[in-house]
């Protein structure tokens, strides 16, 4: 898969997990033998069946899910069921709450949840880390009949002060809302810092939230209707994400270059971001397009059995092409689940979860496989 283009490196952290462990890349160049499902016959199979919290159907953190669940049910003999959510905020509670084993969070997120800030002001969460997996990249959608080609474009400006888009910003309490949150709060403020003229109280966007799926549906025009109901719709997901690639066979779409947002926001904030770019290969459009990305780590419950996590973390390397091609849940039909983001699984970036610790047994495992 064509990959996203880093345009600039994360800031050094100090002391790293990698160096903990003593990172050997030779070691882990060995480690993917595809075909070896079960690894050690002596690690006990779980004891019960297990939950994983995904996300919004559609989404990669959905296909993903889908077929790390089949994949881990098979070779255990015991049954892990993906679980659809509205991502990492729900995620995260239903993992520290113990309903659910496993999901998927942003490291942001995680973040927020281990130090009890932003969505989790009310407490700090508890949970373990089993990988760093993909990243997800900021998508800010808009139809190709939009005369929009910036961030700028979406707020009220000099020639049209009392302008008023509609974006939607993703599920209440969703990952994909706080990221859309901080890149809308970013650019007003610099629109107003560029132009003192405007009124600050009118410089806004109206944001709603919806799912990925109402989001792609609202921006296509419906009826008779010359255009949909949101203006712009902002995305936080792997490349590419199926409902939104759609769109090009339809009414059509472009990305938005969010760059300069990005880059304030890598170097203003903590939590892993990145400025990253979307290449053109993944939705068919004119260039690469530079946009905030964010890691995803695969979470733990704080007493999540051992067995889980070593099997799940087997299952993650030992079966990547699986999890590329996919691998159908009960019931699913035949070729779903899957996605090629499965195809940046690295070990070596897999332990670089700080400040979340490492479930005990993924860190044996790592162990045990040089990493």
């Amino acid at each position: 898969m064509d990959r996203p283009r880093l345009l600039t490196p994360a800031r050094p952290t100090g002391l790293t997990r990698r160096s903990v462990l003593g990172l050997g890349a030779a070691a882990a160049s060995g480690l993917l033998l595809p075909g070896c499902s079960r690894g050690r016959a002596d690690e006990p199979a779980p004891s019960e069946p297990g939950v994983f919290a995904t996300g919004n159907k559609g989404g990669v953190y959905y296909s993903f899910g889908t077929a790390l669940s089949a994949l881990t049910s098979e070779v255990t003999g015991v049954e892990l069921t993906p679980l659809v959510t509205d991502g990492s905020v729900e995620n995260l509670n239903l993992v520290a709450t113990r309903k659910a084993h496993l999901g998927f969070c942003t490291s942001d997120s995680a973040l927020a949840a281990y130090e009890g800030t932003g969505a989790f002001s009310e407490g700090r969460r508890r949970f373990y880390a089993l990988a760093r997996v993909y990243d997800n990249y900021v998508h800010v959608v808009v139809p190709m009949s939009s005369k929009a080609t910036s961030l700028d474009d979406l707020f009220p400006s000099k020639a049209n002060p009392d302008r008023k888009m509609v974006v939607g910003v993703g599920p209440k309490g969703s990952g994909t809302e706080i990221v859309a949150d901080m890149i809308l709060d970013n650019a007003r403020r610099d629109l107003i810092a560029k132009n003192p003229t405007l009124n600050p109280a009118k410089v806004d966007v109206v944001r709603r939230n919806m799912t990925l799926e109402q989001m792609v549906a609202a921006i296509q025009p419906q009826g008779k209707a010359t255009h949909g109901a949101l203006d712009a719709f902002i995305w936080s997901g792997g490349v590419p994400t199926d409902p939104i690639a759609n769109l090009q066979k339809g009414i059509g779409f472009r990305l938005l270059d969010i760059g300069a947002v990005a880059e304030e926001i890598a170097l203003q904030k903590f939590g892993g971001f990145l400025v990253s770019a979307i290449p053109p290969s993944q939705y068919g459009l004119a260039s690469s397009v530079p946009t905030l990305a964010v890691p995803n780590y695969l979470i733990a419950k704080p007493d999540l059995s051992d067995s889980w996590a070593w099997w799940t973390v087997n299952t993650l390397f030992r079966r990547q092409n699986d999890l590329i091609k996919g691998t159908p849940s009960p019931g699913a039909s035949p070729g779903t689940g899957g996605h090629p983001e499965a195809g940046a699984l690295d070990p070596r970036s897999a332990i670089a979860t700080m400040p979340v610790p490492l479930h005990p047994a993924a860190e044996r495992w790592y162990r045990q496989n040089h990493i």
